[in-house]
């Protein structure tokens, strides 16, 4: 399982990486989104955007606590930003994400950032690669 996650994730940023190098930094968010979902499509995955999330608590069920930007192949979670830098919220919220959605990696990926280099981040949820 993990060998098919790592090529699911290698995959994802050889696309992040390909679609910043071609429109560079400063669009909107939604825009890296549409972008990189229709690149992972072309790639032959599974790809759902704005993937309403449920979470539970204490007997209640909230239907549509939040959205995850990109769920690839019901396994890997992606999270977009376009701002200049990070803030620590960013990475809590996908670790978060990661542990209510029960999924080990999930990458946080800033289209905003000088280079890809400096805007992508791989994020874990108790998981070891094998």
């Amino acid at each position: 399982m993990s060998d098919a996650l790592e090529d699911l994730a290698r995959v994802a940023v050889d696309c992040g990486f390909k679609l910043h190098e071609a429109l560079g930094p400063g669009l909107l968010e939604s825009v890296y989104e549409i972008c990189l979902f229709k690149s992972l499509m072309d790639r032959g995955l599974f790809v759902e955007r704005q993937k309403p999330i449920a979470i539970r608590f204490n007997g209640m069920v909230i239907e549509e606590a939040f959205r995850a930007d990109l769920l690839v192949e019901n396994r890997l979670l992606i999270e977009l930003k376009s701002t200049e830098s990070y803030a620590p919220v960013h990475a809590k919220q996908v670790i978060t994400y990661l542990r209510l959605m029960d999924l080990p990696i999930g990458l946080l990926m800033n289209f905003g950032a000088a280079t890809f280099k400096d805007g992508v981040r791989r994020l874990a949820n108790n998981y070891r690669r094998s």
